[in-house]
């Protein structure tokens, strides 16, 4: 098992850290005051407001089960985050919204994710992102909290815990989406899927064979063949390139910053094959939640309804019926 940690400040820490401890792949959830000023405090020092900690949640995961963007991706569905140092019914800036890191590898994850998300709103991120300073286990009893008191405080929201459904693995079966070393790849591949993919290179507006193509199906990933969209989820943007509002599942897809071209854009990646897949925008229709994902037609395989049995997709039927 390869564990990582994650630090994350979301207010009150005994719901944060009941919430984490409920995600799969979560090995443990420590409740703690970080980045503090004060050596050690005790709860009652860090309720004064003077101690410059903050609540956290010490998030430690298995990423083989579980990966940081997940994790992250849950974290905005229980704050509030332009609220300024202000969680649920909680004051103060020991309640102030942060995620804190201790590896350097996972700030570009951590970006992608809060540019995501930043797009959804019109006020700017009260959120910390800063390297972990310092943590400090709170004392025993704030420890599993709501497990040793289930009609405490809470002020955290698990409705969305759902959204981390336990079949999330099918997506992502290694034994059946198997990635070819590189030069296999090659073969396998047109010279523009190739180079798309492979090269992060994008396909002209209006070319690709998916722009206009609205048969009922599931896309997949052209290396592996992942499942990486639906057709119900696909619409007409007029872009020039297949507009989907969704994945298929939430693990299928990595996000990740984009400089290239002196542009700030947020690149979409797979997760089996991590094949350039195209980008994510929030310029889409409302009533598709304003998201637009662009991908390239030659990143994709289309699987029609009428073969999915046939192809090994028969699992992922329901999603298009």
């Amino acid at each position: 098992m390869s564990t990582k940690t994650i630090y994350l400040a979301g207010g009150c820490f005994w719901g944060v850290s009941e919430y984490y401890s409920r995600i799969d792949g979560v090995t443990s959830s420590k409740s703690g005051y970080a980045n503090s000023d004060v050596e050690n405090p005790s709860y009652k020092e860090v309720k004064t407001g003077n101690t410059g900690a903050a609540e956290t949640v010490e998030v430690v995961y298995d990423t083989d089960k579980v990966s940081l963007e997940i994790l992250l991706t849950q974290f905005f569905k229980i704050i509030d985050p332009v609220a300024v140092n202000h969680q649920g019914e909680d004051f103060g800036s020991q309640y102030r919204t942060g995620i804190f890191y201790t590896d350097e590898s996972d700030l570009k994850t951590i970006r992608a994710v809060v540019d995501y998300e930043q797009r959804k709103y019109e006020e700017k991120f009260a959120l910390e992102i800063l390297p972990l300073k310092n943590f400090f286990e709170a004392e025993d009893y704030h420890q599993d909290y709501l497990k040793k008191n289930p009609e405490g405080y809470c002020h955290v929201d698990f409705l969305s815990l759902a959204d981390l459904k336990p079949n999330n693995s099918r997506f992502l079966d290694k034994s059946k989406y198997a990635v070819d070393k590189r030069e296999a790849i090659k073969e396998k591949l047109s010279d523009e899927a190739y180079q798309v993919t492979q090269n992060s290179a994008t396909e002209k507006a209006f070319t690709g064979k998916y722009d206009k193509h609205f048969e009922r199906g599931i896309y997949v990933d052209v290396i592996t063949g992942a499942p990486l969209f639906k057709s119900t989820d696909k619409y007409e943007s007029g872009c020039g390139w297949p507009a989907f509002s969704a994945p298929i599942n939430q693990s299928v897809v990595s996000l990740h910053n984009d400089e290239s071209e002196n542009r700030q854009r947020i690149e979409v990646r797979s997760k089996t094959s991590n094949a350039h897949l195209g980008h994510f925008f929030t310029d889409g229709p409302k009533d598709k939640g304003g998201i637009r994902f662009c991908i390239n037609s030659a990143a994709l395989k289309f699987i029609p309804y009428e073969r999915m049995d046939e192809e090994g997709y028969s699992e992922f039927k329901a999603l298009v019926e």
